[in-house]
This record gives structure tokens, C-alpha cells and sequence, in this order.
């Protein structure tokens, strides 16, 4: 069963996000002998723990922090990272626009740092299933380290395989048994047939695509087998607001594009779909253009070896810090 947040005191282990001085925020693990030291000051940790989530709490230079456990957008935002993240504004499209529901059967990959993934574990609930298919062993590191430090141990619902979605899909899968797809891959056209394979009748396949190129070749592709519905394909832009009296205007900044989306739902077998018309040839793409729609070519920024050693470590002490707090929150206190 899926962990749920902790609530309660602030305890050893805890995952706590503090606003400070000019609203500059800082994320800490909390340990009894921990302090947070910037130019304004230390703080101490042994101050919070104890103390209920929403405190305020003044260190060493008397100026004040608040207190609270970071909600899953804060979490995802600030964990460390192997891969690029889907970000919340993705993260909630995927989950209504697939229709992600209590007990269903999903399907993800890759699976990245794991930031959609706790978007997925939460949203399935104690009675669903989810697995992560992960081509790179470090990546899928990464990704557990998180969603155990987030939730505090490994959910029972969460199964993460190392390989590649294509070959280890019927595997692991009985045909038309699983109810939702989820792909955040470079190619997700190469997957589509084992997809379609594995999909019930009715169910949504839903890809995170980068670039327009991308997004074209596989809507093609989607239209070609003729084993789903026409595809659906769209973007979220977010733009915040300053509101302060009267000074009501639009941020000077705003999370544009960061990635489509596009889905379709696999249809009954031996049904026809009805003809589109101005449907573009996919044979006006071949293998040369594929290449240019590499990470690299499209201006992605590829995490070194050292970097990722880095942020495998991180993760896994923060994961081991989730483990100390669920065991706490489990140990019998003082006064029973």
C-alpha cells in the first residue's frame, strides 16, 4: 500500500522546506545535530523538530523562517536529479488527460528522476499498479531514492524494470491487460505496436513529446496502424500573476513550453476508425531526420557521469533520512 504524507510534529528525517529572508526558500532533511547556515545566520534543526508543520522559528541572527512540508510540486522541483523532470504543470495535464484513476493499471516510461512517477503513484492509489520502465540502471537509482524519500518507503504499487519498454513490455504484460500508457521518451513511436499490444480496448496512451518534429512523426505513426483513435495533441503554458492592492499585472516570467502532449485510446480489434482527411504522408520522414531530433540536436543538456554519481548519492542519503522519520512515526513514544 502507498505511503501516505506524514503529518504531525516535525521529526528527525523529515523533508522540510523553509522560506526565509526575501522569500528565499531552502530545503533541508532534519537531523538532531543538522544546521542550515547562510549569511543570515545558523539554523539550528533541533529547533523545528517537535514543532507542528506551518511553524515559524527564528535562528541564530533573529530572523524568522517558516516552516512546511513541501507539497509534491515543492518536492519535485527540488529533488536531485538524473534526467530532466516532467514538471507539475505536465505532471497534472498527464494525469486527467489519461484519466489516471484509483486501481488502474499503468504503464510509464521512461521514468526519469521519478517526478511523474509520484504524480502516477498517487493518483492509482493503494489498488493500482505502476510500472516504471527505465533503459539506465542509474536513472531508475535515482528515481526510487526519490519517491522512497518522498513517501517514506518503496510503495507496493510501484514495480521498476531496467530495460527497454519495446522488448520487456509483452514480458511482462498479458495482451489488453494494462489500462494506461504513459511515454517520456525520444522516440515513442518505436514502442506504439508494443503499446497497442498491451493496451485493453478503451485505454489511453499518452505521449510527453519535446519538439514539434517529434510530435508530428508520431502522430503519424499513431495514425497508421490504425489501432487507435485520431491523436490528440496540445500544450500547457502557465503564467503567474503579481496581486498586491491595486498592483494587480501579469509575472515578467512564465513557464512556457516545456513539452506536448499527445494522446489516443486504443480502439476495439478489427475496428475501423473513420477517414481523416489531409492526413500528411509519414514516409516524408526517414532516418536521417530522426537523428536530428537527438537530445543533443534539440539543444537538451546531457548530465555527466560525475554529476549523476552526485545526484545518485543525494538522493539515496535523503531516501535514508524518509527511512529514519517512517520509522520513528512507527517506534511507540515515551508516554505509551
Amino acid at each position: 500500500m502507498t505511503a501516505t504524507r506524514p503529518s504531525g510534529p516535525f521529526r528527525e528525517g523529515d523533508r522540510v522546506q523553509l522560506t526565509g529572508p526575501k522569500a528565499r526558500m531552502h530545503t533541508i532533511t532534519l537531523r538532531s545535530d543538522g544546521e542550515l547556515h547562510t549569511h543570515h545566520g545558523v539554523l539550528f534543526h533541533r529547533d523545528l523538530i517537535g514543532q507542528p508543520d506551518g511553524s515559524v522559528v527564528t535562528n541564530s541572527s533573529g530572523h524568522d523562517y517558516l516552516a512546511l512540508r513541501p507539497l509534491l510540486r515543492d518536492f519535485a522541483l527540488s529533488m536531485p536529479r538524473g534526467a530532466a523532470i516532467v514538471y507539475p504543470k505536465d505532471s497534472a495535464q498527464i494525469v486527467m488527460h489519461a484519466d489516471i484513476f484509483p486501481g488502474a493499471v499503468v504503464v510509464e516510461a521512461g521514468v526519469g528522476s521519478g517526478a511523474l512517477s509520484l504524480a502516477l503513484l498517487r493518483a492509482i492509489g493503494p489498488d493500482g499498479a505502476l510500472t516504471s520502465f527505465e533503459r539506465r540502471e542509474d536513472f531508475a537509482e535515482v528515481a526510487k531514492a526519490n519517491v522512497e524519500t518522498f513517501f517514506g518507503e518503496i510503495p507496493d504499487t510501484w514495480d521498476v524494470v531496467v530495460g527497454d519498454l519495446a522488448e520487456e513490455l509483452a514480458v511482462q504484460f498479458e495482451p489488453a491487460t494494462v489500462d494506461r500508457v504513459v511515454l517520456d521518451m525520444l522516440a515513442p513511436w518505436e514502442c506504439m505496436d508494443a503499446v497497442a499490444e498491451a493496451l485493453t480496448p478503451g485505454g489511453v496512451v499518452i505521449c510527453y513529446i519535446a519538439t514539434a518534429t517529434q510530435l508530428s512523426r508520431v502522430a503519424e505513426y499513431i495514425r497508421g496502424t490504425g489501432l487507435f483513435t485520431e491523436p490528440d495533441a496540445s500544450e500547457t503554458m502557465v503564467r503567474g500573476w503579481h496581486v498586491e492592492g491595486l498592483s494587480v499585472r501579469p509575472d515578467h516570467r512564465m513557464v512556457a513550453h516545456t513539452g506536448f502532449l499527445l494522446t489516443a485510446r486504443r480502439l476495439a480489434p478489427g475496428a475501423v476508425p473513420p477517414e481523416v482527411k489531409r492526413r500528411a504522408s509519414k514516409s516524408s520522414y526517414g532516418d536521417e531526420d530522426v537523428e536530428l531530433w537527438t537530445p543533443g540536436a534539440v539543444g537538451d543538456r546531457q548530465i555527466t557521469d560525475k554529476n549523476l554519481r552526485k545526484r545518485v548519492r543525494e538522493a539515496q542519503k535523503a531516501a535514508a533520512g524518509a527511512r529514519t522519520a517512517a520509522e520513528s512515526r512507527e517506534a511507540p513514544s515515551s508516554s505509551e
